[in-house]
């Protein structure tokens, strides 16, 4: 049975081992996690206070229903943060 042709291996070049370089142009964010969390609590905190006291704060009661949506919102933007992350 003939034999297939042997291959010349190519050494891996490294140029140092350490942390692993970011996929995309530019630095690591660093600032995507602590964004994120914050967005999360802004808006979940957002949310619990219309549901208690929405009636009773001046610029809650305006807005009614739309609190909803804001609280929404800024945990929406959490996630797009998190999409951000590495």
């Amino acid at each position: 049975m003939p034999s297939s042709p042997l291959r010349k291996n190519k050494q891996p070049t490294e140029t140092k081992p350490g942390r692993a370089q970011a996929s995309g142009p530019g630095l690591v964010k660093r600032y995507a996690a602590p964004v994120m969390v914050t967005l999360w609590l802004l808006g979940l905190i957002w949310v619990v206070v219309f549901y208690i006291a929405g009636n009773q704060i001046p610029g809650m009661a305006e807005l009614g229903n739309w609190n909803l949506l804001i609280g929404m919102g800024l945990i929406a933007a959490g996630f797009i943060f998190a999409t951000q992350w590495e």
